[in-house]
């Protein structure tokens, strides 16, 4: 696991270093969720490339799409592609390797990025899932931000009516948004209860740490009569240091070449802490 934590800083020094060489990107974004992709990655998930096209793999949808640069860096490690090739074809032009996930790259299911759609979707998923009489599981990460889309809610009311207990959505809480505050902009007031209200299993847990972001996913397996909702709360900009975290504008800021070294050296020296 110290491994684990540690990789979740250096994935995001490939992040960094994507969106400094590409010139755009959600860098804020990706740094808060990037704990939550390791752990379903590494731990949690029966997906791989060798087992990418079996239908009995468990099945993800990156629900806030603009964070695909965290979503590409952990598919890279995982061998779906090689880090170096997404690092310098990232939004290029011609390249596959676009600002929201795209379902022509290996490991990706579905392309996203349209707010509120992952969750509708992955509720279709697990049913037909279940209906096959199949035991995969079906995960979605979504931003609090994107939770003002009234398709969410749809989706939890749908997914606590057909008790689709292999379904798990995970709220990435960070609080911000690109036009600031979520609680300024649209707030979540009792979130927890909210979704436990559409007959949900929900985990409130803290998304920046994989041993209990680990022990929630671990706890929704167990659970077998409804879907459960993780509500994840990490902070934006998670591991860039004073520079960036729970900073609004960092939500697609890119760094001047200032800023990157700044970066680079604290994700450096907390990766070494985790040694």
């Amino acid at each position: 696991m110290t491994n684990l934590k540690a990789k979740s800083f250096e994935l995001r020094q490939v992040v960094l270093d994507m969106i400094m060489k590409s010139g755009g990107g959600h860098i804020g974004g990706d740094f808060s969720v990037m704990d939550i992709l390791v752990a379903l990655y590494h731990c949690q998930m029966n997906i791989s490339p060798e087992n990418m096209d079996d239908p009995n793999r468990d099945l993800f949808v990156m629900s806030k799409g603009h964070s695909v640069e965290a979503y590409y860096a952990v598919l890279a490690d995982k061998g779906f592609f090689p880090t170096e090739q997404v690092v310098n074809e990232f939004s290029s032009f011609g390249s596959k390797f676009i600002g929201h996930p795209n379902n022509k790259l290996p490991g990706i299911e579905m392309n996203s990025g349209s707010l509120g759609h992952g969750l509708p979707v992955c509720v279709g998923m697990a049913l037909a899932c279940r209906m096959d009489g199949r035991n995969n599981r079906i995960y979605t990460v979504m931003g609090d931000g994107e939770l003002a889309e009234g398709s969410v809610w749809e989706g939890f009311m749908a997914g606590g009516h057909y008790k689709l207990s292999n379904l798990c959505a995970v709220v990435d809480r960070n609080r911000l948004q690109i036009s600031g505050s979520t609680e300024e902009v649209m707030s979540h007031e009792s979130l927890k209860n909210r979704i436990e209200s559409f007959r949900w299993h929900v985990i409130v847990t803290d998304g920046n740490d994989i041993d209990l972001l680990n022990h929630a996913f671990d706890e929704a397996k167990n659970i077998t009569d409804r879907p459960t909702c993780i509500i994840a709360n990490t902070v934006k900009g998670f591991g860039g240091g004073d520079i960036m975290e729970n900073k609004a504008s960092w939500h697609h800021h890119v760094p001047t070449a200032e800023e990157y070294e700044t970066i680079r050296a604290e994700l450096t020296r907390r990766q070494s802490c985790q040694a």
